[in-house]
């Protein structure tokens, strides 16, 4: 079997999975659980799910446990490109190739649906004490991990800085890596940690695994920072050229496009090499890393 059909198996089991936790769409409040849908179902890679299952599956996990982890996780990165794309942030009018959500249903329910998926993401993973009840350090473990790097220390920490520098037009080469650490690769890093923990590996294995997703989720934005500019919308999926359109100051706009691919290289080479470490069955994981890191969209 290719990469590609057991990607795209891997993607198809992600996002059935979704669906059995989705909220339905009923009652007066529904408009709100339609953007909410609206927004999940919109697409994407599933990138961090799979990513956290491969990783499980690694280190030999076997349990329905890793599931609301999975849903979880996509509900929290599908929140934050809805408040991402939002005019006070982003103000991108495009995500995946279909209107944003606050194009779609409106500047408030956006806001809402947002703040939503971040709260029934927490009503989704608690779900996993039920389903593993003797997993219960390593399930609350993973919990804490998730709402610390999706919070003020990770994501959220990451793309106030973000916004910060927007607004003084000063930004440093270290604001940079501390911005694209937590706003992009904090959520990287707690999926395949979690993955980790859950499947019970030791303290000294999650720690490279950390490492691993450190160097990933810098060299996945230095990408995203290249295809900006070098991208179609139509391959994007999403509008480009909105960095330079807002003036943001990226990798690209530091060292140019040459040696921004020169580091992703390097960070590529380093991640593989931390894995094969490890010296656990991998090969998906690593042409998975090696895919993200090549994309051309």
């Amino acid at each position: 079997m290719s990469f590609e059909t057991k990607m795209q198996s891997l993607t198809k089991e992600t996002e059935a999975l979704l669906e059995r936790y989705l909220p339905a769409e009923a009652g007066l409040q529904s408009k709100v659980m339609k953007a909410m849908n609206y927004s999940v179902r919109a697409g994407g890679k599933r990138l961090r799910p799979i990513l956290m299952l491969l990783t499980y599956r690694m280190f030999g996990g076997d349990s329905e446990v890793i599931g609301p982890f999975m849903c979880a996780m996509e509900m929290i990165h599908t929140y934050s490109l809805v408040h991402d794309d939002l005019p006070a942030m982003d103000n991108d009018e495009l995500r995946r190739g279909k209107p944003t959500t606050h194009v779609a249903y409106g500047e408030g329910i956006a806001i809402l649906a947002g703040d939503a998926l971040l709260n029934y993401s927490m009503e989704t993973v608690v779900t996993a004490f039920s389903l593993a009840p003797q997993e219960v350090n390593r399930i609350a473990a993973s919990i804490a991990l998730l709402y610390r790097k999706s919070g003020i220390h990770g994501m959220i920490g990451g793309q106030t800085v973000d916004i910060e520098t927007d607004l003084t037009g000063d930004v440093s080469r270290e604001q940079i890596d501390f911005i694209y650490r937590l706003k992009t690769g904090a959520l990287i890093e707690a999926s395949m940690m979690i993955g980790a923990i859950l499947a019970g590996a030791s303290d000294e294995e999650v720690a490279i695994i950390s490492e691993i997703a450190q160097k990933v989720g810098l060299a996945f934005q230095i990408r995203d920072d290249i295809l900006d500019c070098t991208s179609t919308p139509e391959e994007l999926g999403k509008p480009i050229g909105s960095d330079e359109k807002n003036q943001k100051a990226t990798y690209v706009s530091f060292e140019g496009v040459k040696k921004s691919e020169e580091h992703i290289e390097a960070l590529s080479k380093d991640a593989i090499e931390k894995l094969r470490s490890l010296q656990r069955e991998s090969l998906l994981l690593e042409e998975l890393i090696q895919s993200l890191i090549d994309r051309k969209k």
